[in-house]
């Protein structure tokens, strides 16, 4: 299996290591095209008045100077010019992605980019709430979730969002397949200071966002200490609307 490796986190960071490390159990082709620096909350977004460099890390190791969409458009266009790989896995995130944060996330995004192109996909990203920033949940578990998943034929234009709970390994209560929840970011905070200029400025800041723990939810099962395991769609329309909007345009 060939499996491309990517993150929002950027090339150097500390998930990173830890997703090499459990690719390398799942096989002996991985290869890496991750961001040249941090591009947490870049969404889908893609680079086009500026261009993007490809720099060279080591055997099969990548970075792209632009967003995780770019890493990965950049790798299937330029590094597999010859043969798709098989898999694309973007991780492991410093911090959960769980309920409305796909929409801000490059990790996410950088799957759905592997997902436009017809390739199976998978984020991974660990909660950090409470553990000072381990990722013993994902050392511990990642292999048990991964290799499953590998193994499913998926529909097209879809990925998996998988979330690791802020907890050590022996304390992950299992794995849960589980709907997206549902954050309020209208209550996330906003920091306004000064610069040196005397000029203001603005920080943003989803500290106070309302989390939603409705039954069945990726935010539910990380907070009860498992294991979040949830199949995304790219598809947003709302088909039960359709009939609805068309009878207001109809004659």
């Amino acid at each position: 299996m060939r499996i491309l490796l990517t993150n929002d986190d950027g090339i150097h960071a500390p998930g990173l290591a830890v997703l090499e490390a459990l690719a390398a159990e799942l096989s002996d082709e991985v290869w890496v095209c991750a961001p040249a620096e941090e591009q947490s909350g870049a969404g889908h977004s893609l680079t086009l008045h500026q261009p993007v460099r490809l720099r060279e890390h080591g055997n099969r190791r990548y970075s792209v100077t632009g967003t995780p969409t770019d890493s990965v458009n950049l790798a299937l266009r330029k590094l597999f010019a010859d043969k798709l790989p098989d898999l694309v896995i973007s991780g492991v995130n410093a911090g959960e992605n769980l309920g409305d944060d796909i929409t801000y996330s490059g990790t996410i995004s950088a799957a759905m980019e592997a997902a436009l192109a017809g390739i199976p996909a998978i984020g991974l990203s660990q909660a950090f709430r409470n553990n000072g920033g381990s990722f013993s949940a994902t050392e511990g578990w990642g292999k048990r979730v991964l290799e499953p998943l590998i193994n499913v034929t998926m529909a097209k234009r879809t990925l998996v969002n998988v979330n690791f709970p802020a907890l050590p390994a022996d304390k992950v209560r299992g794995i849960r397949v589980v709907r997206q929840g549902f954050h309020d970011y209208s209550r996330g905070s906003l920091v306004q200071g000064e610069d040196p200029r005397g000029r203001p400025y603005y920080w943003f800041g989803l500290q106070d966002a309302e989390h939603t723990l409705d039954h069945g939810t990726d935010l539910e099962a990380v907070e009860d200490g498992y294991v979040a395991v949830t199949p995304l769609q790219l598809d947003l329309t709302h088909h039960a609307a359709i009939g609805a909007l068309a009878d207001r345009f109809s004659a």
